[in-house]
Parts: C-alpha cells; sequence; structure tokens
C-alpha cells in the first residue's frame, strides 16, 4: 500500500528541501518589507517563492522544454498581475514600484531553485535584499532634494 512511499522518498525529500529553500530566501525580502511597514511582506513574499518552485516541481523530474517554458511564461505574467497590485498612485507620486519588483523577483528566486539553479536563487535574493536595504536611506536623500510639495507624505514626517 506505501510502495509509492519508500520508492519516492528521495524525490520527496528533495522537493521539500527545494521548496523551503525557495520559502526562506524570499522570506528574507518580505521580512525587509515588513520592516519598512510595506501591505505586502512577510507572508505574501514566502507564498509567491515557494508556490512558483512548486509549480515547476509539478512538472517532474525531466519536464518537457515546451511546458517548462509554458509555465514560466505564466508565472510572470500572472506575477506581473499581482506585483501590479502593490503599486499606489497619490496625485504626482507613485508608490510600490520597488515591492511589485520584489514580488517579481521572488518568482524568479522560486523557479531558479525548482530548476536547481541554486547560485542563482541566492544572488538575486541577496541583491534584492540589499537594494532594498543599503539604496533606501539613498532615495530618501534624493527625493529629499526635491522641493518639499513633490515628496511623497510617508518622507515628511521623518526629518
Amino acid at each position: 500500500m506505501f510502495d509509492w512511499l519508500a520508492r519516492d522518498w528521495p524525490l520527496m525529500l528533495k522537493n521539500a528541501e527545494q521548496i523551503g529553500l525557495a520559502y526562506f530566501l524570499t522570506a528574507l525580502i518580505g521580512w525587509q518589507r515588513e520592516a519598512e511597514e510595506h501591505s505586502t511582506g512577510i507572508r505574501a513574499f514566502p507564498i509567491v517563492g515557494m508556490a512558483s518552485c512548486g509549480y515547476l516541481l509539478i512538472l517532474g523530474v525531466n519536464p518537457d522544454v515546451a511546458a517548462q517554458s509554458r509555465v514560466l511564461q505564466g508565472l510572470v505574467t500572472g506575477i506581473g498581475f499581482i506585483g501590479a497590485g502593490a503599486i499606489i498612485k497619490e496625485g504626482t507620486s507613485v508608490r510600490g514600484i520597488a515591492t511589485a519588483a520584489s514580488v517579481w523577483n521572488a518568482c524568479a528566486i522560486g523557479a531558479a531553485v525548482a530548476m536547481d539553479h541554486y547560485g542563482i536563487a541566492i544572488a538575486l535574493a541577496l541583491l534584492n535584499f540589499l537594494t532594498l536595504r543599503i539604496l533606501l536611506p539613498i532615495k530618501i536623500w534624493l527625493d529629499r532634494r526635491r522641493s518639499p510639495r513633490d515628496l511623497p507624505h510617508h518622507y515628511e514626517s521623518q526629518d
């Protein structure tokens, strides 16, 4: 009755490890977004990462290249719509672009893990995290150089 479990155990373990890695790498980005009080954060990013990984793992060990390509195209398109939901326009100000791009990147991280491209996944996660963390003070400084009326309201209270 449980012959399939004994036979498929190594693959199931590898898939669980891959989904866990995609979850962890994207949770780091979500944690950073949440720390900056963005609405999309600690829950959404790991779900996007693990789901993207899962969709590609569903194709099996030796997937058909055409099927893999179609899944990737669907992921990129679908995640683009989810990311668009993070973008907010208030007058002349637009916020959420970095969050939307990070959601898209979370999809790429999950896909890279599923396709055994761990170095790419780690590099994407690290660079995304560092970009959000390190470049924020530079962005705030550049925004402050503009006239105060051009500043988004959430920067005005950070004097």
